[in-house]
């Protein structure tokens, strides 16, 4: 990675790339599947996508699912009767199932591209929007690659997200009565 940097940085050119964010320690149950606008990963995926220069977003296994049939697609569920819990023990579903966290660690892949911006005159033509001539396009100052600042802003999106789907499940009036409900709800579903 670093050398594919350095080497369009000397071009004066630049490149993108794509980022991983990973939540773990999520609870079941954030989301809902009852609604375009309520589903989990549709609010993760419009997060991510109003985060300049994205422009694709993948959940766990993302586009790779496509190209598997369904045998190799889905997570099974199995059950530990010594633990007295259900588990997984794969994640291709990246955590979220119906627009539902499932209790696995949320996985987005966020595709960044190149900044459009260059450090040397190209072959990158323009149009001057008085005169409608054409121009090549000016010189800029630029970084080489913001994916690694993409994957900050990524993260911080996320928690954003995840902290309003907190709020909606265990919301209350003080800190003590969200802790109090989170607890309760942890004792439900321990319960199964």
């Amino acid at each position: 990675m670093i050398e594919v940097i350095d080497a369009a940085q000397q071009r004066g050119d630049t490149v993108g790339g794509v980022f991983v964010v990973i939540a773990r320690g999520v609870p079941v149950g954030l989301g809902s599947h009852t609604a375009w606008n309520t589903r989990l990963d549709g609010r993760i995926a419009q997060a991510m996508m109003s985060i300049q220069a994205m422009k694709a977003v993948a959940i766990g296994a993302g586009f790779e699912i496509a190209a598997v049939p369904g045998s190799q697609a889905h997570d099974e569920i199995f059950y530990d009767p010594d633990r007295r819990q259900f588990y997984r023990k794969t994640n291709r579903a990246g955590g979220l199932e119906g627009g539902i966290t499932n209790g696995m660690p949320i996985v987005v892949q966020v595709a960044m591209k190149p900044l459009s911006t260059l450090a040397r005159q190209c072959a990158l033509q323009s149009v001057d929007i008085q005169t409608k001539e054409p121009f090549a396009a000016q010189v800029e100052r630029t970084d080489s690659c913001a994916v690694p600042a993409g994957g900050v802003v990524g993260e911080a999106m996320l928690a954003i997200v995840l902290a309003e789907a907190w709020r909606e499940k265990f919301g209350g009036d003080s800190l003590e009565e969200v802790r109090r409900n989170y607890e309760s709800y942890l004792e439900y579903v321990r319960s199964y």
